[in-house]
């Protein structure tokens, strides 16, 4: 019998995740020490098949990711488990398929449906997680829902902790002039090259280098932190982060998530601030995480802007954003994919996808002159820009200037 096909969606609130939302499906961010899609499938024991999200993802292409498809379009001949992506489960669960239309739960809140083969689920359930008709059994699972966009940012380190906790792990054997200190491990996949002065401190959690990353003299890694492959950090000070892979980092970064493909390879402050891919930070790009009078941050949302609740908070910074050197960016800075915002003057707390200019002098960042840099920009890391991925920006940039 075949295994049932794992299909994510994102409901209407992982659609107002933005700056992301714009460009990719929730599934696609990080959360701790993995993408959300990646979380689903380690706990399932399945490989997501597709998504469901909004209608001008449909062209969105990366490697290693499923394609976006239409309800409609999906094959009802398989059993099939549909999981919010904004549910992040526990994993070490035993999840075994059940023969009857099931209501998958988490602290009691509805977070996916298991559909048997020749049933169609209800599309109503995939847009607010209301319970519906016809449901047989539940199933209740170890997790949780997060519901802000911030939630995936803040709650990142310590959920980095649990997913790089493993009892057997030891660490790494470092050669001469390579330091660590604390009772958490560090350790490495294949290629690791760290330089002599380089230091790790485990002491409040542990820390993981992917395959081929490269630590250069002058580098302090606090963990707990992940470290993608094929990444660079290229000195100064790094505590509870989580990079996506090849990503270029220098400057102080604290308790930030780096999508991937990023470049920061200059100066430059960087705290409670998550990035996207192919963002380019200019030499000495420095972001506010706490106001001087120590009140919650607020932050622009598409329903308006509201309140975090937290006194750190940095910036959100959308896919293939630029910014130029010595760029400030004030406490809760939105800035939407594709970007391109430099000067001294600095941007207002929410800019708008695919603008150019410096300060609020905004103007639009023309469709032709984007892709081009984008082209440039992914050639840079090997990574062809194709005709499916030019079809996917071009979507994005339409969507995000009101087209």
């Amino acid at each position: 019998m075949a295994a049932p096909e794992l299909i994510l969606f994102d409901d209407r609130r992982a659609q107002a995740w933005e700056p992301f939302a714009l460009t990719r499906p929730a599934g696609e961010l990080i959360f701790g020490g993995m993408r959300l899609v990646e979380r689903a499938e380690r706990a399932f024991g399945l490989r997501c098949t597709a998504y469901l999200t909004a209608d001008h993802l449909e062209a969105f292409s990366e490697e290693g990711a499923c394609s976006a498809v239409r309800l409609d379009d999906l094959p009802s001949t398989r059993d099939r488990y549909f999981w919010c992506s904004r549910a992040a489960v526990e994993l070490g669960q035993q999840i075994s398929p059940p023969r009857v239309l099931s209501l998958l739960l988490i602290g009691g809140r509805p977070v996916g449906l298991f559909v048997p083969s020749g049933q169609q689920p209800d599309p109503e359930f995939f847009s607010d997680l209301q319970a519906i008709k016809g449901v047989e059994a539940e199933i209740q699972l170890r997790g949780r829902l997060l519901d802000e966009i911030w939630d995936v940012l803040l709650e990142t380190p310590d959920q980095l902790v649990r997913d790089l906790a493993d009892a057997k792990s030891r660490s790494a054997t470092l050669a001469d002039g390579v330091y660590q200190f604390g009772e958490h491990p560090l350790t490495c996949g294949r290629g690791v090259r760290i330089e002599p002065g380089a230091v790790f401190d485990t002491r409040d959690g542990p820390i993981r280098l992917e395959d081929e990353v490269e630590v250069r003299t002058g580098t302090r890694v606090a963990g707990p932190a992940l470290v993608g492959r094929r990444s660079r950090l290229l000195g100064d000070s790094f505590e509870k982060i989580s990079a996506g892979p090849y990503s270029y980092l220098h400057g102080e970064v604290s308790e930030s998530v780096i999508l991937g493909y990023v470049n920061k390879a200059h100066g430059g402050y960087l705290g409670h601030a998550y990035i996207g891919r192919w963002a380019n930070l200019g030499a000495f790009t420095t972001n506010s995480d706490l106001k001087n009078n120590y009140r919650p941050i607020r932050i622009w949302t598409p329903s308006g802007v509201r309140s975090t609740g937290r006194i750190k908070v940095g910036c959100f910074l959308g896919d293939h954003v630029k910014t130029g050197i010595g760029l400030l960016l004030s406490t809760g800075t939105v800035v939407g994919a594709g970007a391109n915002v430099y000067g001294v003057a600095m941007p207002p707390s929410y800019v708008q996808p695919f603008s150019w200019g410096e300060g609020s002098d905004l103007g639009e960042y023309r469709l032709a002159d984007f892709l081009e840099t984008a082209k440039t920009a992914m050639g840079r890391r090997g990574v062809e820009l194709d005709e499916r991925g030019r079809r996917h920006l071009e979507r994005c940039w339409r969507k995000g200037r009101g087209g």
